[in-house]
């Protein structure tokens, strides 16, 4: 968790109106705070040109960040977070939130296998604010993960439960029921689908001895990890994994 230096006046008056935009979401108590890159998205779909501009800083390192991206503050409470940037304060909760999350490789000389993620989380007005973690602080893998949990918390055990009374889930482009999974023109019943990966940013399912492609950018799919472990769930007979 990032320390803070004892607040200035301003400091002061940005926790009062963050702990107020908190209260009136109820969404508990604060428990950590994180310096992170902001910037404001307003469009109703995931940007390409923004994915792309991601894409380019988490695989190569580059310091430079987005046309209006900023310094900003986040917030971690027991239900929800907030982000301070540019004057705004946005809450999200987790019970209602989407977050669309976007992987890719670090630079050559970084370990095998690391990744570098963004996020794009829906606040509960509707706005976009896509987060990145400062490369000067390091901590974007606590509370990424952090915000995945707390999220999955939130949203599985009623997702669950609509499937259990029959319900149709979607995520994007892909949907999934208690009998069956698909997306455009790939559907397959749950006992066909024998294994589910992850192949270069892409949902793959193999099913019947032949793998498919169910969504080619797992960055365009909101709460993709909610969605990953439901999958599993009704790939393994409903086990809780």
């Amino acid at each position: 968790m990032t320390r803070r230096k004892p607040g200035t006046r301003g400091d002061e008056l940005l926790l009062a109106r963050i702990s107020a935009a908190a209260g009136r979401e109820h969404i508990g108590k604060r428990h950590a705070t994180y310096a992170v890159i902001a910037h404001p998205h307003r469009t109703a779909a995931v940007p390409v040109r923004l994915i792309r501009r991601l894409r380019a800083f988490v695989r190569y390192g580059r310091p430079s960040v987005p046309k209006g991206s900023a310094d900003a503050r986040l917030d971690l409470y027991e239900r929800g977070l907030t982000i301070a940037v540019k004057g705004r304060i946005h809450v999200v909760r987790y019970d209602t939130t989407s977050v669309f999350q976007l992987s890719a490789r670090h630079p050559p000389d970084a370990p095998r296998g690391a990744t570098a993620r963004s996020y794009l989380l829906v606040d509960t007005k509707g706005e976009r604010v896509v987060l990145r973690g400062r490369s000067e602080v390091g901590d974007a893998e606590e509370w990424g993960p952090e915000i995945r949990r707390a999220v999955i918390h939130a949203q599985l055990p009623w997702a669950w439960a609509a499937l259990g009374k029959g319900g149709r889930l979607t995520f994007g482009d892909v949907w999934l029921t208690g009998e069956e999974v698909g997306s455009g023109g790939t559907s397959a019943r749950w006992p066909h689908v024998r294994r589910i990966e992850l192949e270069n940013d892409a949902i793959r399912l193999h099913i019947n001895g032949n793998w498919h492609t169910l969504a080619p950018m797992v960055s365009h799919i909101p709460n993709f990890f909610v969605f990953l472990l439901l999958a599993e769930r009704l790939r393994t007979g409903g086990r809780r994994s």
